[in-house]
């Protein structure tokens, strides 16, 4: 696997989860190719220790925010890394109407930001759970298109307990958590934001479980929900064991044999190989996209292989 030259986006250390709730427009918020970026925030230290004012003091290393891509046989892989004790923080944010990514991110005032949970494109309503200061601010049972399907029926008690990446705001700082839905609220935390979408990718890949998959008496795939098993253009959410968080998409690629992309099983693999421990997918094909710096990326190719760009319904955004 070949990968591009990665360079840093610096931020300060940050103790504590700050949380708030901003109105932009359509856009509820809560207040990632080879090249990369950078901008440094300003900061001042303040010491009472004696400084030797003809000695200039040594620079200080902070995190960084990384922008990559990976040049995978069948698609190109954009990553942002978001490392812990950085100022650069993950938050949810919910359009009131469905919009672009790019349009979304810049309301938001985002470094990067991520199209996030599923919604339903013929009324423009979530499938997904989306919480924004502990409140509910979308809620899939509301959109009887889903709750009122005869087709889902089987399966809707797993769909409304898809997993979700989870941003708890807890007595010794920010945490990122993947769970389920039903997943209890840890003691001396707050759900600061939180977004379904799924399955997992890692551990395991939860597709049975959350009701993507199944199959008929004889072991047969009656039901693959999102084309897990096939490349398409992918967009997910992971965590580090050291407590990074990393977003992921998966842009189909024009110069080889269609199909291109990854499917669920290949992009677990490649999650593995970025050393993500936990990971979740959230809303791909044609929803696929990825905004860094002022610019957006996207995963999926029309006909004439031009990058399709979708009106959505919730993002990840950083800032």
């Amino acid at each position: 696997m070949q990968q591009s030259q990665q360079q840093g986006h610096d931020g300060r250390i940050a103790y504590r989860c700050c949380v708030g709730v901003l109105r932009s427009f359509s856009l509820v918020v809560l207040g990632i190719i080879g090249c990369s970026r950078a901008i440094t925030p300003s900061s001042t230290i303040f010491s009472n220790t004696q400084v030797d004012l003809a000695t200039p003091p040594a620079p200080v290393t902070q995190p960084t925010l990384n922008y990559a891509t990976h040049d995978l046989p069948g698609s190109i892989v954009h990553t942002v890394t978001i490392p812990p004790e950085t100022d650069y923080r993950v938050h949810v944010a919910l359009a009131e109407t469905l919009s672009p990514l790019s349009v979304l991110a810049e309301e938001a005032g985002a470094i990067a930001a991520i199209n996030a949970g599923f919604f339903d494109p013929q009324n423009g309503l979530t499938t997904s759970y989306v919480t924004i200061q502990n409140q509910l601010v979308a809620d899939p049972t509301q959109n009887l298109r889903l709750i009122e399907n005869p087709d889902l029926t089987p399966y809707l008690d797993a769909i409304l307990d898809r997993s979700e990446f989870r941003i708890y705001d807890c007595v010794d700082g920010v945490q990122y958590d993947i769970t389920r839905h039903s997943t209890p609220i840890p003691s001396n935390c707050v759900l600061a934001g939180s977004v379904g979408a799924g399955p997992q990718l890692l551990p395991q890949v939860t597709g049975y479980e959350e009701g993507f998959l199944a199959n008929n008496s004889q072991g047969e795939v009656v039901r693959d929900a999102v084309g897990s098993r096939y490349p398409n253009a992918r967009s997910a959410v992971g965590l580090k064991a050291d407590g990074s968080v990393v977003l992921v998409m998966v842009s189909q690629r024009s110069d080889v044999a269609a199909p291109t992309g990854l499917s669920f099983d290949d992009l677990a693999g490649f999650l593995q190989e970025l050393d993500v421990i936990s990971a979740l997918n959230l809303d791909g094909g044609s929803s696929s996209g990825l905004f860094f710096q002022g610019e957006a990326f996207y995963g999926r190719l029309d006909a004439e292989n031009r990058p399709v760009e979708r009106s959505i319904k919730s993002i990840l955004l950083v800032r």
